[in-house]
């Protein structure tokens, strides 16, 4: 499938490069990708759902080329939240189907809960990303979350800005993340991301992303209070689909606990043997269970 990159203008003040794929009059899927990808993230499910799903990949705000604003006050939940829906008001979109992996499946889980308020969301598809109520109790109780989530720390800390400054984003990946597969992926595309990852203003952006958010994320052994019982938090109730990867050593399986108690419509497909990124990973597996899904919750 040939990809042709288009640009919008949103609304929220930013501009997006986005890939727009299958028949115009179709149901809608917007795809979000996850830190520290791109759209290419959902290569095999675009080539796979395009020739019955209107598809829309946007590389999302601090990505490749769509705007990188530097000021991590750019990079509030909120505002992420809202560049999908400026993208779905710019590509003449009213109702869709939220798909979203790492980051882009965090900000999915958000968009899901406003758009379920505003019956602009009538499915949503989260891949390895966890539920925000849920991560927070895990970072603050749960010592194999904690630790897998010490990276987070080393993300917000400026003091590590010279090393992005001098080697890109690559610096801080080789010092501070333990979770990748480099060897699962085709070379073509780990080069692909090589190169993204020399732009300084793209790895800023992307940082930022873990600089703006509200999740307390303590050190190892750190006294913390508390996290917010999951009942303070609202439901989502539109058809849900989780997919899971099992050997994730960022987010491990224990982000699957208590889903039930905030998804009332929820479906749970784990995938064994397959590492963080699982789109791409495990692609036919990700295409079945969304097949699946897609077919049931119509």
């Amino acid at each position: 499938m040939t990809e042709r990159m288009q640009r919008a203008k949103l609304s929220t003040g930013v501009e997006l490069d986005y890939v727009d794929v299958g028949p115009r009059d179709a149901p809608v899927l917007i795809f979000l990708h996850g830190f520290p990808e791109s759209h290419r993230t959902w290569r095999h499910q675009l080539a796979h759902f395009s020739d019955r799903f209107r598809c829309i990949a946007p590389d999302q705000r601090g990505y490749r080329g769509s705007s990188k604003p530097q000021e991590v006050s750019a990079y509030t939940p909120d505002k992420l939240t809202a560049d999908i829906f400026a993208l779905a008001d710019a590509c003449g979109v009213d109702k869709f189907t939220i798909v979203g992996h790492d980051w882009g499946g965090a900000i999915a889980w958000g968009v899901a809960l406003m758009g379920q308020a505003n019956g602009r969301v009538t499915r949503a598809v989260i891949a390895n990303a966890p539920h925000p109520a849920i991560f927070q109790k895990l970072l603050v109780e749960n010592e194999e979350q904690r630790a897998s989530s010490q990276y987070m720390r080393a993300f917000r800390d400026p003091a590590n800005d010279a090393l992005v400054r001098e080697h890109g984003l690559a610096g801080i990946l080789m010092k501070a993340v333990k979770w990748d597969r480099p060897s699962a992926m085709e070379p073509e595309e780990r080069d692909a991301l090589l190169k993204d990852w020399q732009d300084r203003d793209a790895a800023f952006g992307m940082l930022n992303w873990y600089r703006a958010t509200p999740l307390n994320v303590p050190a190892i052994g750190e006294d913390v209070p508390p996290a917010q019982p999951l009942s303070g938090f609202p439901k989502l109730t539109i058809p849900t689909l989780v997919i899971w990867a099992m050997d994730d050593l960022a987010l491990p399986p224990c982000n699957l606990q208590g889903l039930d108690e905030v998804v009332t419509d929820l479906t749970i497909e784990q995938v064994p043997d397959c590492g963080h990124f699982v789109p791409w990973e495990a692609p036919e597996a990700v295409n079945a269970a969304m097949d699946a899904f897609l077919d049931r919750a119509t």
